[in-house]
């Protein structure tokens, strides 16, 4: 017997947490369905959806690399705010089994900032790390709170084309990621009453990449260390940013975060976040 189904794609796909957040709260709702990690290459991406879109079982896939910005002309329409920042990373069958994409990187990534983004500051700095298909949501959203980016890359000048791109109004920097690797004697005004962030958007500190090199003497007094890699989940980056005072938000607050979004989308129910703590336990094991 047949169960309607939803996946994560991408490659490579076998470190995806996202089976095990989805079977969560599968079993807690008791929804009878299931949620797969399914290894899609770009060349491979056209017919997968075809076929996928075929199949009355299928409820949708969320998008990892490197398929975030691939898949978009397979889709029939693409949903704000994925349409303003050019990447996907949630697509659903929606009438006729047309597809569908859409953006939940953002609203995931901005929800452990909430309580901290509905107070009043007057400045807002975030220094971002990395120019991939995750970054391009980060800047939009967090652009949209108000906040001054610094964009850092390899290339800036990817780096530049991209705040051009995604936030052409703002007063914007792009800088050469090499930039905050070593030490500044730069000397912070009083940042009381600001909102400074430090984000790592890149892969940079993950389970076989090189680490981030970044000196935290770059860092804003107060400023939050946000770090999206989620293998491992407490990454050097983090732990640096511990050591030198600062407060920390990892990356299973973002995963978990626009994983609930997309679990809506495909299942038609608001998965059971009271089990956060429970549901992070059984990530970190």
């Amino acid at each position: 017997m047949s169960v309607p189904y939803a996946e994560v794609i991408g490659d490579p796909i076998a470190q995806s947490k996202s089976p095990a957040i989805h079977g969560f709260w599968l079993a807690k709702l008791g929804i009878e369905a299931e949620y797969r990690a399914t290894r899609v290459t770009p060349d491979d991406i056209g017919d997968f959806l075809a076929e996928r879109r075929a199949d009355p079982d299928w409820r949708g896939c969320n998008v990892t690399m490197p398929l975030k910005q691939m898949v978009q002309p397979n889709l029939h329409s693409i949903e704000e705010p994925a349409a303003s920042i050019g990447a996907v990373n949630t697509i659903c069958p929606v009438s006729d089994r047309l597809l569908a994409g859409y953006n939940t990187d953002a609203p995931g990534f901005l929800e452990p900032l909430r309580d901290r983004l509905g107070e009043t500051h007057y400045f807002r700095m975030a220094r971002i790390l990395g120019t991939g298909g995750a970054a391009r949501a980060i800047v939009s959203a967090l652009a949209a709170e108000g906040f001054v980016i610094v964009l850092a890359g390899r290339d800036p000048a990817k780096a530049r084309a991209l705040l051009d791109e995604l936030a052409p109004e703002g007063e914007h920097h792009a800088v050469d990621l090499a930039h905050f690797a070593d030490p500044t004697d730069f000397a912070f005004d009083d940042r009381e009453g600001c909102c400074d962030l430090i984000v790592n958007a890149s892969p940079l500190g993950m389970r076989g990449q090189p680490p981030l090199a970044f000196d935290w003497s770059h860092a804003p007094p107060g400023a939050i260390a946000y770090d999206i890699v989620t293998d491992p989940v407490d990454t050097p980056f983090l732990q640096g940013a511990r050591e030198a005072g600062f407060a920390t938000i990892d990356g299973l607050s973002m995963l978990i975060g626009q994983a609930a979004f997309a679990f809506e989308r495909f299942f038609g129910a608001k998965p059971p976040r009271e089990q956060d703590a429970e549901l992070r336990a059984l990530l970190v094991r």
